[in-house]
């Protein structure tokens, strides 16, 4: 996710954070500080409050990570290979391969509701046994509240809407009886779809009625609606380049440039003439060494365009989506997040033999819907 930075790391998994985490922080350790620590435990100094508002936004920052992190320690144990972390304002984001089989993506989806609820009953526990033996009001209150939100955060993950995890599940039980991932995804985006317009509406309504939570509830019914429809058109796309292989998806010959002229040479001799917005890189021996933007070229001073070479902003080859001919156009899209995205540079022997932009893939997901030239007419 953009905009992210790394915090550390648990077993080599990578933990980021948004930008937005440090607001929805700030928000809690406000909301806590103000309202529900000087409502149970009155009478004590701003300070205390202060600091027992922040402990507690850490707590379930701390939460967030272990629910992500019950996700990600499934997956590796199911054999998923996982990338990273990411906490955002909603919640969180577990990079991974997608799983291979039903019940597996039912195991991966459910681990992390059920570590929520775990740490709700621990922390909710936890509150009624200091209560009974220390009295101590203000402890009390952060992991009653503690408490109360992950058992919230487990339920609401539990609502059947992409990409809840409620959502995953209701995918791997769709896939489990018809065998038919796609149709799974499908399901779980319509399903998402019809949830986030209601968690809206529900949200316009109590704010309607003078409470503010209402607009965070419709700001996360629109954005799970929004997610799960691009889920569901990305499980038609899939569908209708079922059986479509690369190297009939992809547009040869390719317009290429040499990677060692200057910025201000490839734009006048090479991105000019094109009419294209990417194009591959060649190296001395015509070998591929990544993709140029025109827009990355256009953004370069006027001062460097004469001595920074086009290599300098491109985009390498490690970074770059690779594929053979022969592979499934299916099986590549889905390495499209693990890897650089579009363009796809088709590689045949080492060198470039195609490449395939979003128009290809478009043009594909068309002809897929022609009917066949020799089909027989109806009767």
């Amino acid at each position: 996710m953009k905009g992210s930075i790394r915090l550390g790391s648990i077993r080599g998994l990578a933990i980021r954070a948004h930008w937005s985490v440090p607001l929805v922080l700030l928000f809690f350790a406000y909301s806590l500080a103000v309202w529900t620590l000087p409502g149970y435990a009155p009478g004590l100094a701003a300070a205390v409050y202060a600091v027992a508002g922040v402990v507690g936004a850490l707590l379930l920052l701390a939460s967030l990570v272990v629910h992500e992190a019950a996700h990600a320690l499934m997956a590796g144990r199911a054999g998923i290979s996982v990338r990273d972390v990411t906490l955002w304002a909603l919640g969180g984001l577990t990079r991974m391969d997608r799983p291979t089989t039903a019940r597996t993506a039912f195991s991966v989806a459910v681990s992390g509701p059920v570590a929520s609820l775990l740490l709700g009953g621990i922390s909710l526990g936890a509150a009624a046994g200091v209560e009974t033996t220390l009295r101590w009001r203000v402890p009390v209150a952060v992991l009653a509240w503690l408490g109360g939100t992950n058992l919230l955060l487990g339920v609401f993950n539990l609502l059947p809407a992409a990409p809840l995890d409620g959502g995953r599940l209701l995918q791997a039980v769709v896939w489990w009886r018809t065998g038919d991932r796609e149709r799974a995804q499908r399901a779980a985006g319509r399903s998402g779809q019809v949830m986030g317009m209601a968690l809206a509406a529900v949200g316009w309504l109590v704010f309607l009625r003078g409470m503010t939570g209402g607009l965070w509830l419709m700001v996360i019914g629109l954005f799970v609606s929004g997610t799960s429809a691009a889920e569901r058109r990305w499980a038609e796309l899939v569908t209708a380049l079922r059986g479509v292989q690369v190297g009939q998806a992809m547009t040869t010959p390719v317009v290429t440039g040499p990677d060692w002229v200057t910025v201000g040479r490839f734009l006048s001799e090479v991105a000019g003439q094109s009419g294209h917005a990417v194009l591959p890189v060649l190296d001395f021996d015509g070998h591929p060494s990544g993709v140029v933007r025109l827009r990355r070229l256009v953004a370069v001073p006027p001062g460097q365009r004469e001595w920074l070479r086009a290599r300098d902003v491109a985009t390498p080859l490690s970074r770059c989506t690779l594929a053979t001919p022969d592979e499934p156009l299916n099986s590549v899209l889905e390495r499209l997040g693990a890897e650089g995205g579009l363009p796809i540079l088709v590689m045949d022997d080492g060198r470039l033999g195609g490449i395939i932009t979003a128009h290809d893939i478009d043009r594909s997901r068309r002809r897929s819907r022609e009917p066949s030239a020799h089909s027989e007419p109806p009767e």
